[in-house]
């Protein structure tokens, strides 16, 4: 597996290549956002690990022109920012898990393989259009509709009502969103999951709207079908 690794640091590069090879992957080394995009338009990449601070802009907005150019490779981040609020930019930007400076390799290692065997490993989805009620997605054309209302969406609220409409009926937890469209859990006491609920509630019931997401306090979520 082709795995990019865009560190600036040169004794950081050398030893992420290192503990890669050994652990049979293929390392694809990149010291600037510039060089990791050229790297992209050569090789096909099976997985990242991208750095925050770099020489010529921000891993964030690396990782974001990645993910637009259709990147569909998992993204590890690594960053010695710290607090939730910086992990969950991080993740909201794109990122499918994040981990601080400095790091066990041990454990850069065991995140990378549950990355890898998550993308391995999950179901193809057959279904291109989900409907609940007078809700519906395409996710061919990334385009969800109540009615006759077109959604502006994010890329995150966008995941998270497939989700939803995914498991149509059945209550999900927070810890459920959090892995399945986060990629991770994140500390219990962050508010991400109802941020985003709470958006996305308002878009669909803009125009007063029957409620269709209904909050089962101290649980989770659900989506009626009914």
């Amino acid at each position: 597996m082709r795995i990019l690794v865009v560190e600036d640091d040169t004794t950081n590069r050398e030893f992420l290549r290192r503990s890669l090879e050994e652990n049979s992957y293929q390392p694809v080394l990149a010291d600037s956002a510039e060089q990791a995009e050229q790297a992209i338009q050569t090789v096909e990449i099976d997985g990242a690990i991208i750095d925050l601070m770099l020489p010529d802009g921000d891993g964030l907005s690396l990782i974001q022109r990645l993910k637009a150019g259709g990147l569909k490779a998992p993204v590890l981040i690594l960053s010695a920012k710290r607090s939730v609020d910086e992990r969950v930019l991080g993740l909201e930007t794109g990122g499918d898990d994040y981990l601080t400076k400095p790091y066990a390799i041990t454990e850069l290692l065991a995140r990378l393989r549950n990355l890898m065997r998550r993308t391995e490993t999950q179901p193809p989805e057959t279904k291109t259009v989900l409907q609940v009620k007078d809700l519906k997605m395409d996710l061919l054309r990334r385009e969800a509709s109540r009615g006759d209302q077109v959604l502006d969406l994010t890329t995150r609220e966008f995941a998270l009502l497939e989700f939803l409409c995914r498991n149509a009926g059945r209550m999900v937890t927070r810890s459920m969103i959090l892995d399945q469209v986060w990629g991770m859990r994140i500390e219990p006491e962050t508010n991400v999951v109802d941020v985003h609920i709470y958006r996305l509630r308002n878009k669909m019931e803009r125009r007063g709207e029957r409620p269709l997401l209904r909050t089962i306090r101290g649980m989770g979520y659900v989506l009626n079908d009914n």
